[in-house]
């Protein structure tokens, strides 16, 4: 009998909980796939580097171009940059690249909404959240991405997680912020069922 994936179909991964524990697990699964489905660009959400550098290690020699997103810099206090420079040095000694930028869904209209205003970045970072906060930082990161000229407009495989970790992953069409509703999440490859 052929299995499932033998046939082209992905036994997708879904958590009972979300969170950290899940991240060696949906790494490997972005790896998988990326490799069957020969997608070269994996981006990979990362606040203080563990992420970014597990994986590094596990896309070392496969020739997938890996681009590690990070919290822009003073998202948590003034100045402070929360990715380790150590994790970056690291990610960039095994061939991956780091990436910190301005998040589409925060930056200007999170500084309007703290002013009293509102934002409409922020009802579209609400509206993914109903799926997930790893759906939500896996569109954030492509865009940011693409917008950075890391990755190409064209499908490739996203990573993220709630909190710390990785536990969302998923085949998205990337596009720049400027078209950010021309980027399409194709297939989730790894879900937390629980949010």
């Amino acid at each position: 009998m052929t299995s499932n994936h033998e046939r082209g179909y992905v036994d997708k991964m879904y958590f009972e909980k979300a969170g950290k524990e899940n991240t060696e697990k949906t790494l490997q699964i972005a790896k998988e796939e990326a490799i069957r489905r020969k997608i070269k660009h994996i981006v990979v959400a990362s606040t203080f580097g563990d992420t970014g550098v597990a994986a590094a290690e596990l896309l070392k020699g496969t020739g997938i171009n890996l681009v590690v997103v990070t919290h822009n810099t003073g998202f948590r206090e003034d100045v402070v940059q929360t990715f380790s420079l150590d994790a970056k040095k690291k990610i960039e000694e095994l061939g991956g690249k780091v990436h910190t930028g301005t998040m589409v869904l925060r930056g200007l209209g999170t500084a309007l909404k703290e002013r009293g205003g509102s934002s409409q970045e922020q009802i579209v970072a609400d509206t993914l959240r109903i799926l997930g906060q790893g759906t939500k930082v896996i569109v954030e990161i492509t865009a940011m991405s693409a917008d950075a000229g890391l990755i190409p407009f064209a499908d490739i495989i996203a990573v993220a997680g709630t909190g710390r970790g990785a536990d969302t992953a998923a085949v998205i069409s990337a596009n720049s912020s400027n078209k950010f509703f021309e980027i399409k999440v194709k297939e989730y490859l790894a879900k937390p069922k629980n949010l």
